[in-house]
Order: C-alpha cells, then structure tokens, then sequence
C-alpha cells in the first residue's frame, strides 16, 4: 500500500480524514502538534484516533506558536468569543499555522518516500480562514513541489483536501459510514482537561449544526 502523511487534530474533521484515507488503503502516518494551543485535550483525541484505525505511526510535534501570539487559540490575552456570525476573519485565526504544519508534513512525508499529504480543510461550514481555501492549498501544493528532493526527482506530491467541499453533515455522515466514533473526538477550541466542549464558541457551533442537520444524536460532552 501507498503511505500518506495525516494531519491529525483530533478534532471531528482530521479524524474523518484519517478515517477516508484509511478506507483509501493507505498505510497512515498522522502528524499532530502540541503548538502552545490553550486546550491540549485535542492531543488525547488524537491518540484516540490513531488506535481507531490503526496508524501505522503517529507523531506529536512541539512547536511554540504562543510564543508568536496573535490568536485567542495560544495568546493568554485574547479570550476566545462566543459565537456569532461575521465576514471578519475572527480572532480565533492562528497566523499561518496550516502554512506551518503543512510543511511539517512535506519534511516527514519526503523522509518516509510518500507524495500524499490529507489534511482536513473545509471551505464552506469555517469560520472564515484564509489558509482553508482551495487556492491556498493548490499553491501550497505546487510550492511543495518545487521545494522538495523526491518531486525534483519525478516523485509528484499530492495534498489531498477531501472535506473541503463538504457540509459539516456531510462530514458527519461520511464519518460515521466509515466507523468514526466522534465521542472520542474534540473539536471545541476551551475543552477542558477531559476534553468536554464549552458548547458557545464558533467550533461547537459548527459542530452541533452539523449532527443537527446530518439527524443524528450529538455524543459531544458538554461543560455544565
């Protein structure tokens, strides 16, 4: 089988690319970061995920993107929002932090010999984020593929966006046909330390929406 590098979040949709690039047959590496974020439960989903569907390998990367600041996820002085609707890109952005793991997936992906990256952008139900655009991801592909030993050498790289036209249920639905169990995962941005969801930032908005819409019972657990 072919192998693919996975950026795994933990959260519901890395875990349902992990779970599409398994059904793809291929041997999965998932790429996690401990990256300053203020909730680390995420990483426990991860794990959880990783045992799910047996990755063949799974690495956390500890990168200090709190250090830079600038978004409500890592900065200690930016409160995370409740949600609203908005044309702003909110403060929940985490300056090119796709931009950064991204490369960090093209690095593993050239020392393991693979040309596939998944990573589980989504250009419709965000909030709004420049670096979850279709074009974003094509020139960071092309990019990739001029910065790169084995795509010099022939070996094309593909990054692979297979949530990024979806709906949330849409996600949802694709998930649960192939046995994602998203109790186990975490998408709120202040889960605490057991991974239960605040349920009013713009995350667990999506995220109700979504299973409300795909008619299906919520697992999520919410703080009281």
């Amino acid at each position: 089988m072919s192998k693919a590098v996975i950026l795994l979040s933990g959260g519901l949709d890395s875990t349902t690319i992990l779970a599409i690039a398994k059904s793809q047959y291929f041997d999965c590496y998932a790429l996690s970061f401990d990256y300053g974020q203020k909730q680390k439960s995420e990483l426990n989903s991860a794990k959880h995920a990783v045992k799910l569907f047996n990755a063949i390998e799974h690495k956390t990367i500890n990168i200090s993107l709190n250090d830079i600041g600038g978004s409500a996820l890592t900065d200690n002085a930016i409160k995370i929002p409740k949600f609203k609707i908005s044309n702003d890109i909110p403060v929940t952005y985490v300056p090119a932090r796709n931009t950064i793991f991204l490369s960090y997936a093209i690095a593993w992906a050239e020392v393991l010999g693979c040309q596939d990256i998944f990573i589980g952008v989504n250009a419709l139900d965000y909030s709004g984020y420049p670096d979850c655009r279709k074009e974003y991801i094509k020139s960071f592909e092309i990019m990739a593929n001029l910065a790169t030993k084995q795509s010099v050498e022939g070996k094309k790289l593909t990054i692979h966006t297979p949530l990024i036209d979806l709906h949330k249920a849409q996600i949802i639905q694709k998930g649960l046909s192939l046995g994602v169990d998203y109790s186990l995962t975490t998408t709120c941005y202040q889960a605490n330390n057991n991974g239960d969801a605040c349920g009013i930032c713009d995350a667990c908005e999506y995220r109700k929406q979504g299973f409300k819409e795909a008619e299906t019972p919520d697992p999520t657990k919410y703080q009281k």
